[in-house]
């Protein structure tokens, strides 16, 4: 009981503190509102029951991968032009349009920061249907990336303010590398080259676990050889609720893979589903597997959500904030060689 009264008065020091946005000589803007994932669409009646409505609804209303039950992308509002005043203007997601012969300049723009703070917007002007259509078209991933982008870096600003501090510290000391973990998080379990955060409630299950080997190869950073390595670290560390239960990867259903990069090191994404050998658990999972290239070794942080009959996608989206957390010690030391190896190229 102790615990859940102090995680509560954590959650409300961060939704009344961490969204202001005051800086000396700077004025001081209202915190943004509306709920997470959610965009606010300005558009008039007809276009909305007409092609410019339908476009968007399409659009953002498509399934997140990944997950696995149905969930849109992102949550629609729709309000019309006349309405968008007063309480409105400070959500958090904005996407304004403006479909009329007198739009002098047409075009997708985006501003940051207009009437609230963190706030994310985007406007749509066009002259008639046809060029919403083809602007829109055009621009439909930018605009989705943006909101999402927006999404995270609020979750990443509140992280940096508001975490337990604790295990940031024992990762740094123990193993030259740090992560964010929210309010609430225990250090579950520490065993060789693998650490188990967990945040548990009656309802939902969400945790982070870090574990890292030595780099071979380029070979490395392929989906067989990342699941492989998942799979058996998990299966010796992760524990089921059953006897002869453990974590595992869910393999009836193909991984969302990609190669990218995370604070200037190689790295790969991978997102899919998990599930408990030998009982009936289950949920996704987002993988970021990152090379710390001055200690040859690869860094995998595996957050997963558990929250059956719930929906998942912004449990999802704050694990992997603190997923993307993740620093090394040292990373000027991995900057000199990823310079090198560039340079090399």
């Amino acid at each position: 009981m102790k615990r859940g009264f102090r995680y509560l008065l954590i959650l409300l020091c961060m939704v009344q503190l961490s969204s202001c946005n005051y800086k000396e000589g700077q004025p001081l803007r209202r915190n943004v509102t509306g709920k997470a994932g959610g965009v606010l669409v300005v558009m008039s009646d007809k276009s909305w029951d007409d092609l410019p409505g339908n476009l968007i609804r399409k659009t953002f209303g498509q399934p997140q991968l990944a997950l696995p039950q149905e969930e849109p992308i992102l949550d629609i509002t729709r309000i019309p032009n006349e309405a968008f005043k007063d309480v409105f203007l400070t959500t958090r997601n904005i996407l304004q349009t403006r479909i009329s012969p007198l739009v002098e300049t047409s075009g997708v723009v985006f501003y940051d920061n207009v009437w609230a703070y963190p706030q994310a917007t985007a406007q749509i002007n066009a002259r008639n249907n046809e060029e919403f259509e083809k602007l829109f078209n055009e621009n439909s991933d930018k605009l989705i990336s943006y909101f999402l982008k927006a999404e995270r870096q609020r979750l990443n600003m509140n992280y940096r303010q508001y975490h337990e501090r604790a295990i940031s510290s024992t990762l740094e000391e123990k193993y030259d590398l740090s992560l964010q973990a929210a309010p609430g998080f225990q250090l579950s379990q520490e065993r060789p080259n693998f650490v188990w955060l967990r945040f548990e409630t009656p309802e939902i299950s969400q945790g982070l676990l870090v574990y890292w080997f030595p780099y071979q190869s380029d070979s490395t950073f392929t989906p067989d050889y990342l699941l492989a390595q998942r799979d058996s670290f998990l299966k010796a560390n992760v524990p089921g609720p059953t006897p002869g239960s453990y974590m595992g990867t869910e393999r009836r259903i193909d991984p969302l893979f990609q190669i990218t990069t995370h604070n200037g090191n190689y790295a790969a994404e991978m997102r899919g589903l998990w599930r408990v050998e030998n009982d009936f658990m289950g949920g996704p999972y987002l993988m970021l597997a990152e090379l710390d290239a001055c200690r040859k070794r690869v860094v995998v942080v595996d957050g997963y959500v558990y929250a059956p009959s719930k929906e998942k996608r912004n449990l999802l989206r704050q694990v992997e904030a603190m997923v993307y957390s993740l620093r090394f010690k040292d990373q000027e030391k991995n900057d000199k060689i990823n310079s090198q190896i560039k340079m090399g190229n």
